[in-house]
């Protein structure tokens, strides 16, 4: 999921700019969350250092009339948040230079001066960054791109608690440590995705890795984050072996 945040120091902009984002994602029912805006760039460093692993859209005044400006934050953004999609709001075009100085390389430089502009411009950036979003995969990272109503959303393996059956026929609901997705797919194609899944049941897939116990007698899985799903005798002995060997090889990694 991308999180969307603003720093803007004028409250009347901040609130304009805060609200082109909202009302386009709903409208868009993009896989994205509009995170937080503010005046200070102390309270995104704060989010992004209590937030590891944020993949953040960030749209940044220049001047914040603050210890720091706007292309210092961003540079300061791209220490926690390495793939940053950073987009300036700016009436100081002549200060662009700066992001070249800093590394920060910007996404896109917006003028304040034309409202109509602003808003089409910031529509565009975000349509670009789900894109790319969407599309980028880091190395050794396990995704599954499933579709979502009409978008497509990109699920972390990593985050994936279990994926069970949905009461919906054809319909697929995907347990993550923060959410829940639900989506049109097949049980028996999950497999193939990854190593660390595993299916436990008829109706449920688990991601062994974030597996923290199997209690084999009511054969219930409880899942790293409290959650429980369920296996079937008839996968019971495969899954203890499979969760052995995948907690054995991160033991001695």
């Amino acid at each position: 999921m991308l999180s969307i945040f603003v720093c803007e120091d004028n409250e009347v902009q901040r609130n304009e700019i805060t609200n082109y984002i909202k009302n386009y994602i709903d409208m868009q029912d993009y896989d994205c969350k509009f995170e937080l805006a503010s005046e200070s760039p102390n309270d995104i460093l704060d989010f992004l250092q209590n937030h590891t692993k944020t993949n953040g859209m960030y749209f940044l005044d220049v001047e914040l009339n603050a210890e720091i400006n706007g292309i210092v934050l961003g540079a300061e953004i791209r220490k926690y948040d390495p793939n940053a999609k950073i987009v300036f709001i700016t009436t100081h075009a002549e200060l662009t230079y700066l992001t070249f100085l800093y590394k920060v390389e910007a996404m896109d430089y917006i003028p304040k001066d034309n409202r109509i502009n602003l808003q089409r411009k910031i529509t565009e950036c975000i349509d670009v960054a789900i894109d790319r979003h969407i599309n980028s995969v880091m190395p050794n990272d396990d995704v599954l791109i499933v579709k979502s109503g009409n978008t497509d959303v990109k699920l972390e393996i990593s985050k994936l608690q279990f994926i069970e059956s949905s009461p919906i026929p054809h319909k697929l609901i995907a347990h993550l440590d923060n959410r829940i997705v639900e989506y049109y797919g097949k049980i028996k194609d999950l497999e193939a995705n990854s190593e660390c899944l595993y299916r436990c049941h008829q109706s449920y897939v688990v991601n062994v890795k974030n597996i923290e116990k199997i209690d084999t007698k009511k054969r219930k899985v409880i899942m790293v984050d409290g959650e429980i799903c369920f296996v079937s005798v008839r996968y019971l002995k495969g899954l203890v072996a499979k969760f052995s060997e995948i907690k054995t090889r991160i033991k001695l990694q």
